[in-house]
């Protein structure tokens, strides 16, 4: 963990946009509201603390109308009218309530904000995906589903809590330090008079508390960190799970799957339990630093009381304004557990944040240039691929794809096939080269295809608004693509990814691209699934409804290269990194 400096500055940094937007005065006025109402609520603690003596000293002098008074209406006193504690409490309760309301309203308007914003960020210049390649290097922040869905609320909440909880802290101090001063009187020891002396006791207190708190508590940061992302380690497996589970049952993977969900919450337990120890020596200076503190008030200024000097209603009003000090003093104490967890927190979205800038900053100078060229063809010039590790893959890549023809790219594994297919699509970030695109919108099919959420009718037109199609036409490219049984499945909403097979999710795909119908179509491995007839069959339509357009594949299959004009070969030499040649054209 970093140091206190640092760790409020990046606070600061993830809090102060939002109070600078376009929502800025409308979160100003509710922050302000809030924060009035915790200040009226101190001030009604220090009428409570004048009410409280008054009604003490009614008790103490038998006085029945001033204990009525005092109980339900109000009571004339030598310093002025003292209200009943009926309609204190009565106005202490409208103003805790309506104190929460704005604060959750005001905690729900932020974490919104705050979400859009990163996911705004997050998914701009393809920055989710530069991240998950740094995270599959060893490198990056991990779960940024975590960190957007669990860490801004937890951030948003705590924030608030602990900032005006803070300030609440600090205005009562200078509320009830003057009462305290004035009722604690002055004490002689050793011959020399302090004046004042509970708010010295009670500074004492509280510094001792607060640095043993430190001193117990400090490693509870830390464990914190480490909990979250253990949590979402876990959770992310299971959902890994979930997603892939006809492959665990056709492996009968089920006891290595057990094992690794064991193993990751072994890590769960492992680091609760050193939670646990931490917080049981926590409680037990907490716990037993709150208990003293109920009685040591009234011993400490029991002397004056016994000998007269104050009346009982003065020794609770002592009592009571020396808890006030000593609590705001020790606030620290209190919120300790709270801070810690906030820190974890503040880390972990800085570090996100950063990842997403420098992500963001790295694709506005990419080492590969990618642009819109003045001719008609596809060039790539002296490209050079990496990966994340920074070996390279492939050097001197010269290649020209001329528009309405068909080019198929093979290779044994390992050769940069798929890499190549990445940087052609603009979003493969490692390396330097050049690629110059023509006119014209292309489309990119990996052999897994994305099934977004929803119907199936938005499965097939993704990334489109699938209203822009009616449903003869959708009816139509699902029949081309060999799925007219799923024609009337189309407002149906299930989870595609799992429900369909693999050849169907391929057949998904290029009804997709039927639909969408781009000059530029690029398959990687994109009909793997299916069998030679029916990738002839594919080939076919794609030809005859897409006369127009560019299809480049990768592929492993002979099959697949038959069904193409020309034929790039890749290899690789071994541990060099390069290509055998810089590209072996076959007509």
């Amino acid at each position: 963990m970093r140091g206190l400096g640092p760790f409020l500055k990046d606070a600061w940094r993830l809090a102060k946009p939002y109070f600078r937007s376009e929502e800025r005065w409308s979160a100003r006025l509710l922050l302000f509201s809030i924060i009035g109402l915790n200040l009226l609520m101190v001030g009604m603690s220090v009428i409570l603390n004048f009410w409280n003596g008054a009604f003490y000293n009614s008790l103490q002098q038998k006085d029945w109308n001033a204990f009525f008074g005092l109980l339900f209406f109000y009571h004339r006193t030598s310093s002025g009218i003292m209200p009943g504690f009926c309609l204190i409490a009565g106005l202490y309760i409208a103003v805790a309530v309506y104190s929460t309301y704005l604060n959750q309203w005001l905690q729900i308007r932020w974490r919104r904000w705050m979400t859009e914003r990163f996911l705004g960020e997050w998914l701009a210049d393809r920055a989710y995906y530069r991240i998950s390649l740094t995270v599959k290097a060893g490198e990056g922040p991990d779960n940024p589903d975590q960190r957007i869905a669990d860490d801004l609320n937890v951030f948003v909440g705590n924030t608030l809590s602990l900032g005006l909880g803070l300030l609440s802290n600090v205005v009562s101090l200078f509320s009830f330090v003057g009462i305290l001063w004035s009722l604690s009187g002055p004490l002689s020891l050793f011959g020399i008079v302090i004046p004042g002396y509970m708010v010295w006791v009670a500074l004492i207190y509280a510094v001792f508390g607060t640095w043993a708190t430190h001193l117990v508590g400090r490693p509870l940061a830390w464990l914190n960190f480490r909990q979250q992302r253990y949590e979402a380690d876990f959770r992310f497996a299971l959902a890994r799970m979930r997603e892939n589970v006809e492959g665990v049952a056709l492996y009968s993977g089920e006891a290595e799957e057990q094992q690794g969900f064991r193993h990751r919450f072994g890590f769960i337990v492992q680091n609760w339990r050193a939670i646990m120890n931490r917080t049981k020596l926590l409680n037990f200076l907490v716990v037993g630093y709150s208990q003293v503190a109920v009685v040591f008030p009234i011993v400490v200024a029991a002397p004056r009381y016994f000998s007269g000097k104050i009346l009982l209603g003065g020794l609770t009003r002592t009592a009571s304004a020396f808890g006030q000090v000593q609590g705001s003093m020790s606030w620290f104490v209190g919120a300790y557990a709270s801070l810690a967890s906030w820190r974890a927190t503040v880390e972990r979205l800085a570090s996100f944040h950063g990842a997403i800038e420098a992500a963001r900053a790295a694709a506005v100078t990419p080492g590969i240039v990618a642009g819109p060229g003045a001719g008609e063809a596809l060039r790539l010039s002296n490209l050079i691929l990496k990966l994340p590790n920074g070996e390279t893959l492939m050097t001197g890549v010269d290649l020209t794809v001329n528009p309405r023809e068909s080019l198929v790219i093979t290779g044994r594994s390992g050769s940069g096939k798929s890499t190549l297919f990445r940087a052609m699509a603009g979003i493969w970030p490692f390396g330097t080269g050049r690629i110059t695109w023509p006119a014209g919108r292309a489309m990119f099919l990996p052999q897994r295809p994305y099934l977004p959420l929803g119907t199936l009718r938005k499965a097939v037109a993704y990334p489109q608004d699938p209203n822009r199609f009616d449903d003869a036409t959708i009816a139509a490219v699902l029949t081309d693509a060999g799925l007219a049984h799923l024609i009337p499945r189309l407002n149906e909403e299930a989870a595609w990814g799992q429900t369909l097979s693999g050849g169907e999710q391929q057949r998904l795909a290029l009804a997709r691209a039927l639909l969408l119908r781009p000059e530029w179509l690029f398959l990687d491995e994109a009909t793997a699934s299916l069998d030679p007839e029916s990738e002839a069959e594919v080939y076919r339509t794609l030809r005859d409804r897409l006369p127009s357009a560019t299809i480049v594949s990768i592929a492993h299959s002979p099959a697949v290269t038959a069904l193409h004009e020309r034929h790039l070969e890749l290899s690789r030499h071994t541990g060099a990194g390069r290509l055998a040649e810089p590209a072996e054209m076959v007509a």
